[in-house]
């Protein structure tokens, strides 16, 4: 359902992925996203320009009368299975039915209200009062919201959320059930929500150590880069002064009646609209949204519209931000007023036009990052609105440490390129072929969409008043504006967006630059001298794949019919495993499990399987990646290279059409690997970068250090040490892997909307007419053995180069790996589920202590005698010892005295939702069935899962927190920050 443009942008973005991944910041500048729902800011305020004279905001077109859906004065036709409506008080409200996931609801309500609307003295206050609508309402008590939504099986953070971005917040409850009673209490919260709430002043104090927490655990180098780009690009504006998180000064002191004055300017009907899509009668739940929202009335006058301020007139110009632990990062901008264009066929045509000239253009850029010598890591262009305040026009680049000068002269290079010869039109087909591709996927997989994404959907049309339409729509309108496009047309929409100011160029960088801003701009006058070149065609290849000998035979075929699977095995040794499903419609997923994964790897050697994905990246023997890519423009298909515990693992995801392609490919890679040199180097380019970020904050080092300390150090689950990053090279990658891919036994697991004797006639053409394959060989069982870190009086120290206010601390019992006993692990899990309950009434609810206690379990079903319980905090450095004394008091309380009716519920109504969820999707059983052929104990776990979490007892949780926790029991770590 996302309409033409916005599928248009994903094309788009998709080309340059790699780029905005490896310099995440740049994600909020993407045409038509928002920036981070949440942000941080640093302790004291930052300079700012002095404020402009009063003045009257322009008016904004896209900011519609109330009640009224932009549809109303567009040209474009709405979905029609999408009822549009409004109330007499100005709210409106969408519904769509869905049945995909059956029986299940989305509803979020969204205001027209963020931090932009915010008043100096009132910054951070529009997300604090998102946090105080789970405090407390007429209606219900606080600290009491929560907890009706964990009865209705509704878990908090998955299922009851919220955020807060600049120009609107946004609240979700994802239900479990669309029963009267379930809808409801639902639809009460929101109602409470909108117009009840209490904000006492005594819950304000309570949750300011919560919104302070969340402050100190976002602030992150990417989020410290974000800012002072931003603030450079749209300098003198508002945006840049009005980040959601706000001022810690304010947060810290803030009075109630501040916060109170946000609610009543701008919790009003009409700024807010009503969504709602899932498995329910549309006419039943518009009858009960009139009678619980119909008497919802405004407090007083409308807040107003917030003076974004005008672009300002710019020449080229340089920012150097050194950021520790940031990435070499360069962001190539031109500014322009904003357009404001409302939604019509003509802006769409527009907008596709000159996306499809960004398609062409970052389709060089990744042909530059897989050359021999790649001039940068990644790099990507695009071009959109800037929250109503800029037009932006950017290219963004990340470059090897040190290199910066090479990434940026080559990124000006190609835009010079593009700037004086356009696009040809043999690359314009093949982004329109992809677009194609994607928009008739869309259409073939309608009927069962995924509700909470349907709901996202509208939701994300709201701030840019776009008219939703289907994908059946999209595809019609995408083949009329691209009948007969020539490449002209394209080539001038895309000179167009690079006109504006600037450009503005912004340089982060981890470590000082020589010359800082004269040398960048020194380096970028100097890019524009000389000629470029003009662009040529690629050669034409052909997919060279497509036998693999004669199809193999079948020895052996069982059906397991509960389940609904078929499993085979092919003469060669090569097993399959089918199971056939409706869940998502036009949607095929495959895993091909090879050789013995981490199991057959040293333990006392450090693993180099960190560059494993340069395999995919690498290509195939016969043909590139990038000719991968061209020839088969028109097909979906996907690869990808993982490492399980107990298998190397290929896998994809494709469409009935294209699973024999799929299929085809996936064999290509297991048996013709090309293992190129310079798809090595970008890999090991990039994991170069990645200590000095990791070091950056207390996520980064848990990320980087926690698996190989639970591991007992060992080394198949440490991360490399940059030195041994630097030492490590392509034949010592291969060598880990290659070996199972030639002759590992294969097992091939296919889930999703295909036939069982289709799934076996693509298996049979390909890897079932392999050689044959060498059989399991059965492990001692001193290979699945793997160490533990022992209980510690002293928790261990990790140290980070962040903010010298962050920390975290952990706190993790080993129990039984899971087949040591099944039913006690998830006995285990569930009275992790308590814990977790306990940690957030304690020290989010009560205390106010920190926004993230967390507790989870892990059990292994490979490595004997492995398994955890975690609970783990964020709280400012010394609060540690508090933390830990909360634990012990939880834990034993908790082997003293079973947990009450009331917690068991709490616990086990949204973990049991959760897992009922999973087993309605294609990803669940292509990850349950992996190996089931060989252990049928996985498809017996599969069978009890539901049953073994209910019949989980208040004392089977005492007796495991007895048998497994205790202040002697526990290993503790700590995350701190480093003395400077």
């Amino acid at each position: 359902m996302p309409h033409l443009n916005r599928l248009a942008r994903a094309a788009v973005i998709a080309a340059s992925v790699a780029a905005l991944v490896a310099c995440a910041q740049v994600k909020s500048f993407l045409p038509g996203q928002k920036p981070e729902a949440v942000a941080t800011a640093p302790a004291k305020p930052p300079k700012q320009d002095k404020a402009p004279a009063a003045r009257t905001p322009a008016v904004n077109p896209l900011i519609l009368p109330a009640g009224a859906w932009p549809q109303a004065s567009s040209d474009v036709a709405p979905d029609p299975q999408i009822r549009f409506g409004s109330l007499p008080n100005g709210m409106r409200y969408a519904l769509m039915k869905n049945a995909t996931p059956p029986g299940e609801a989305a509803l979020r309500l969204h205001f027209r209200a963020g931090s932009l609307n915010e008043s100096d003295d009132q910054q951070g206050l529009a997300h604090f009062l998102e946090h105080m609508a789970f405090n407390g309402s007429k209606a219900i008590p606080e600290g009491e919201m929560v907890k009706i939504l964990e009865r209705n099986g509704l878990a908090f953070g998955a299922d009851t959320n919220a955020s807060t971005g600049f120009d609107e917040t946004v609240y979700q409850l994802n239900l479990p059930k669309t029963d009267d009673a379930t809808v409801d209490v639902s639809l009460q919260m929101m109602r409470e929500t909108a117009g009840e709430l209490l904000i006492a002043a005594d819950a304000v104090d309570r949750e300011r150590g919560v919104v302070l927490s969340e402050e100190r655990a976002r602030d992150t180098p990417g989020w410290q880069t974000y800012k002072k780009r931003l603030e450079f690009q749209m300098k003198g504006q508002l945006p840049p002064r009005r980040y959601a998180i706000g001022q810690v000064e304010i947060l810290k002191t803030a009075s109630r009646d501040r916060i109170a004055a946000f609610y009543d300017g701008f919790y009003r009907p009409e700024r807010a609209t009503l969504v709602m899509v899932g498995d329910f009668d549309l006419d039943a739940m518009e009858a009960k949204i009139k009678a619980r929202f119909g008497d919802w009335t405004a407090r007083g006058p409308d807040g107003g519209e917030p003076d974004l301020g005008d672009v300002a007139p710019r020449k080229p110009e340089a920012l150097v931000a050194i950021q520790p632990g940031s990435p070499t990062a360069l962001q190539i901008t031109w500014m322009s007023p904003p357009q404001l264009r409302k939604d019509s066929l003509a802006k769409r045509r527009d907008d596709v036009v000159r996306q499809l000239g960004f398609a062409v253009l970052n389709r060089r850029f990744s042909a530059l990052t897989r050359g021999a010598e790649p001039p940068f890591i990644s790099a990507g262009a695009f071009k959109g609105d800037q929250l109503h305040a800029a037009e932006v026009t950017s290219i963004a680049v990340t470059s090897r440490p040190g290199e910066w000068q090479t990434a940026l002269t080559a990124a000006m290079t190609e835009q010079r390129r593009a700037m004086k010869y356009g696009v040809l039109q043999p690359e314009l087909d093949r982004e329109i072929e992809e677009y194609r591709t994607v928009f008739k996927a869309r259409v073939a997989g309608a009927a069962t969409r995924r509700t909470p994404g349907l709901a996202a959907e509208i939701v994300g049309s709201l701030g840019d008043a776009e008219v939703v339409t289907s994908p059946a729509q999209d595809l019609e309108l995408f083949e009329t504006i691209v009948k007969d496009l020539k490449a002209d047309t394209v080539s001038a929409a895309l000179k167009a967006s690079f006109a504006g100011e600037g450009p503005l160029i912004f340089l982060a960088t981890p470590t000082a630059v020589d010359g800082a801003e004269v040398a960048v701009m020194e380096t970028y006058q100097a890019s524009l001298k000389g000629d470029v070149s003009a662009p040529t065609a690629a050669a034409q290849v052909s997919w060279p794949y497509e036998s693999f000998g004669t199809p193999g035979k079948i020895v052996e075929q069982k059906d397991i019919v509960d389940l609904d699977v078929t499993t085979v095995r092919f003469a060669n040794g090569v097993r399959l495993t089918v199971k056939p499903t409706k869940f998502r419609d036009d949607q095929i997923l495959v895993r091909v499990r090879i050789g013995s994964g981490t199991l057959s790897l040293p333990s006392d050697k450090q693993s180099t399987t960190w560059a494993a994905p340069a395999i995919i990246e690498g290509g195939l023997g016969k043909i590139t990646t990038e000719d991968m890519e061209r020839v088969l423009a028109s097909r979906v298909y996907n690869a990808s290279f993982g490492i399980e515990d107990d298998a190397f693992t290929l896998a994809g995801y494709t469409r009935p059409d294209d699973a024999e392609l799929q299929m085809q490919v996936l064999a290509a890679y297991a048996t013709d690997a090309a293992w190129r040199p310079a798809a090595f180097q970008r890999i090991r380019n990039v994991a170069a970068t990645y200590d000095e970020q990791y070091q950056a904050t207390t996520g980064g080092m848990l990320a980087r250090d926690l698996a190989g300390l639970l591991h007992g150090g060992d080394r198949r689950w440490t991360w490399p040490t940059p030195a041994e990053i630097k030492a490590t090279d392509l034949s010592q990658v291969k060598a880990a892997v290659a070996p199972a891919l030639a002759d590992g036994p294969i097992e091939v697991v296919i889930v999703g909307d295909i036939t069982v004797d289709k799934a076996i006639e693509i298996t049979a053409d390909t890897f079932g007419a392999l050689p044959k394959r060498a059989e399991a060989t059965p492990l001692p069982a001193s290979a699945r053995v793997v160490g533990f870190p022992a209980p510690n009086a002293e928790p261990l120290k990790l140290f980070h180069n962040g903010r010298a206010d962050q920390s975290a601390a952990l706190v993790v019992w080993r129990t039984d790996d899971f087949f040591a006993n099944v039913q006690k692990a998830r006995n285990i899990n569930v009275m992790a589920e308590v814990i977790g309950l306990r940690l957030t009434d304690e020290l989010r609810e009560k205390q106010g202590a920190t926004y993230s206690p967390n507790a989870s379990s892990n059990a292994s079903a490979v490595w004997t005698d492995w398994g955890y319980v975690m609970a783990s905090v964020e709280v400012p450095p010394g609060q540690d010892e508090a933390f830990f004394r909360d634990v012990d008091k939880i834990t034993a309380e908790l082997a003293a005295n079973p947990p009450t009716e009331d917690e068991m519920t709490r616990a086990k109504k949204p973990y049991l939702e959760r897992l009922s969820k999973n087993q309605q999707t294609n990803e669940f059983w292509a990850g349950q069935l992996a190996g089931a052929q060989t252990d049928a104990r996985r498809l017996d776990s599969v069978r009890s899962q539901l049953a073994g979490v209910e019949r989980v007892s208040a004392a089977d949780v005492q007796a495991a927190a007895r048998e497994f926790l205790g202040k002697d029991k526990a290993w503790r770590l700590v995350v701190v920050p480093k003395e400077k």
